[in-house]
C-alpha cells in the first residue's frame, strides 16, 4: 500500500511540498552561485568572459528547452522515479565542471546538470500546481522562492571555499551535496490520488470570490499550443527574464568592473559578497509574497505593477551603479521584481489552460527562460565587450519589462476575461443542447474569432 493511501491526502500533500521545497534549496546554486565561477573560469581555461558565460547560457538552455520532456517523463513515470535520476545529473553536472579543463567539457558539464535542475523544478512546481488549487499563487510562490532564496544560506562558504582552496573543489564538494539532499527529497515526491480534491476546492468560489480568472476547462498541451493567448505570455516570460537573467549571470563581472569585489563594505563583506545572498533572500521572498497579492490582487494587474517595478529599478541602476550602495540596494530591487515571474507565471498557465495537464504546459511556458538566458549570457557579455559599458544592456531590459507591464494590464488581461466567458458559454450551451464538443477546442476558435 503506497505511503499516500496511508495518510490523509490533505496532510500528506505538506510533506509533498517541503520535500519539493529542500530540492529546489539544493539546485539553486547551478543557476545563482555561477556568478562566482565565472572570472576564476576565464583566468583557469584562459577565454573571456562571453565564451565562460555560454556555459550558463547553456545550462538554462538545457534546463528550461528540455523541460517538456522531464514534465512528460514525470507524469508518466512520476516524480519520485524522475528527481532520483536527476539528482544524479545534478550532482555530476558540478562534480564534471569542477574536473573539467576545456570550455567543451564545462559546456558538456554544466548542460548536463541543467537537465537535471529542469527536472527537479519541473517536478516540484507541478506538485504544487497540483496539491495545492486552492492555494495556487502562494504554494507555487513558495517553491519557487526555495530555488530563488537557496543560494543565500551558501552563497558565503561557496565564495570562501573559492577563495581559498579554488574553483575546483566548490564545484566537487558542492554538486555531492548538492546530489545527496535531492535524491533524499525526492523519496517523498507524489502526486495526488487519483480523484482527490484539495479542500474546499467546489466552494471556494462561493465563500471567497476571487479576482483570479480560472479555466473551466483542462486543456492539452497540443490544445494549449493553439491559443494566441500562450504565445503572448510566452513573449512575455521571455522579455522579464532577459533582465533578471543579465543580472543573474553578470552580477559579479559587474561588480568586478567597479572593483566591489575588493571592496569591503559591511561585517568584512565586500559588496559582491553581501548583494548576492541580500538579493536571493529577496528573491525567494518575492515568489510567495507575489504569488499571494496576484491570488487577492488578480494575477495580470500584479504583474503589471511588478514589472513596473523592475523597470524603475533596472533605470536606476544606470545611474547609481558608481555607488557600493546604490549597487546593492537597486540590483537588490531587481532581483526582487524578478522573483515574480517564477510564480506569476506557472500560476497563470494553470488558470488559463487547468489543472489537470499544468506540468506539461507549464515546461512547455518554461522553455521562455532559455530564450532570455540567450540575450542575459552572452548577448549581454557581447554588448558590453562592444560598447565598453553595462548601461546599453539594462537599457534594452527597461523597454522589455515595461512592454511586458503593459502587455499584462491592456491585452493579457482582457484576453483572459473573454477565454472563461467563452468557455462558460460554450458549457452552458453544451448543457442546454445536449451536444458534446469539445470546450476546449471551440473555446480557442470562438476566442482567435473575437
Amino acid at each position: 500500500m503506497s505511503i499516500e493511501r496511508r495518510m490523509d491526502p490533505t496532510k500528506f500533500r505538506w510533506g509533498v511540498l517541503i520535500a519539493c521545497a529542500v530540492a529546489m534549496l539544493a539546485v539553486a546554486n547551478v543557476q545563482y552561485a555561477w556568478t562566482f565561477f565565472a572570472t576564476p573560469l576565464t583566468h583557469e581555461l584562459k577565454v573571456s568572459l562571453a565564451k565562460v558565460q555560454w556555459a550558463f547560457t547553456l545550462f538554462v538552455l538545457t534546463q528550461s528547452w528540455l523541460m517538456p520532456i522531464n514534465t512528460i517523463l514525470i507524469d508518466r513515470f512520476g516524480a519520485r522515479l524522475v528527481v532520483s535520476c536527476a539528482a544524479v545529473l545534478v550532482g555530476a553536472g558540478w562534480i564534471g565542471a569542477g574536473y573539467a579543463h576545456s570550455l567543451t567539457a564545462l559546456y558538456i558539464y554544466y548542460a548536463i546538470g541543467g537537465i537535471g535542475v529542469g527536472a527537479v523544478y519541473g517536478a516540484s512546481v507541478g506538485l504544487a500546481m497540483k496539491w495545492f488549487y486552492n492555494r495556487r499563487g502562494l504554494c507555487v510562490g513558495l517553491v519557487a522562492g526555495s530555488y530563488g532564496i537557496g543560494t543565500a544560506l551558501t552563497a558565503i562558504p561557496i565564495s570562501q571555499m573559492i577563495a581559498i582552496k579554488g574553483y575546483r573543489t566548490a564545484f566537487i564538494t558542492w554538486g555531492i551535496i548538492q546530489g545527496v539532499v535531492v535524491l533524499a527529497a525526492s523519496q517523498l515526491m507524489r502526486k495526488p490520488p487519483v480523484g482527490w480534491l484539495p479542500p474546499s476546492k467546489t466552494t471556494q468560489v462561493v465563500k471567497k470570490p476571487t479576482k483570479v480568472k480560472q479555466s473551466l476547462v483542462d486543456y492539452t498541451p497540443q490544445q494549449m499550443l493553439k491559443s494566441g493567448t500562450f504565445y503572448l505570455v510566452y513573449l512575455m516570460m521571455v522579455m522579464v527574464a532577459f533582465g533578471g537573467l543579465m543580472a543573474t549571470a553578470q552580477l559579479k563581472p559587474i561588480g568586478e568592473s567597479y572593483g566591489y569585489d575588493k571592496y569591503v563594505f559591511f561585517a568584512g563583506l565586500t559588496v559582491v559578497n553581501l548583494a548576492v545572498p541580500l538579493n536571493q533572500i529577496l528573491n525567494g521572498v518575492a515568489r510567495p509574497f507575489f504569488g499571494t497579492v496576484a491570488d487577492r490582487l488578480g494575477r495580470y494587474d500584479t504583474m503589471a505593477l511588478v514589472f513596473g517595478l523592475e523597470a524603475l529599478a533596472l533605470v536606476a541602476l544606470t545611474s547609481l551603479v558608481i555607488y557600493p550602495a546604490g549597487f546593492v540596494v537597486i540590483f537588490a530591487l531587481v532581483f526582487f521584481a524578478f522573483g515574480d515571474i517564477y510564480s506569476s507565471f506557472p500560476a497563470a498557465i494553470a488558470d488559463i489552460f487547468g489543472t489537470k495537464h499544468s506540468t506539461t504546459n507549464y515546461g512547455i511556458q518554461y522553455t521562455a527562460k532559455g530564450f532570455g538566458a540567450v540575450l542575459g549570457g552572452p548577448f549581454a557579455a557581447w554588448l558590453m565587450q562592444k560598447t565598453g559599458s553595462w548601461v546599453p544592456g539594462l537599457w534594452i531590459a527597461f523597454a522589455f519589462n515595461v512592454i511586458a507591464a503593459l502587455l499584462a494590464v491592456l491585452w493579457l488581461k482582457p484576453m483572459v476575461s473573454r477565454r472563461v466567458k467563452n468557455e462558460l458559454e460554450v458549457s452552458m450551451t453544451q448543457s442546454i443542447t445536449g451536444t458534446t464538443t469539445n470546450v476546449a477546442e471551440s473555446t480557442t476558435r470562438a476566442a482567435g474569432a473575437k
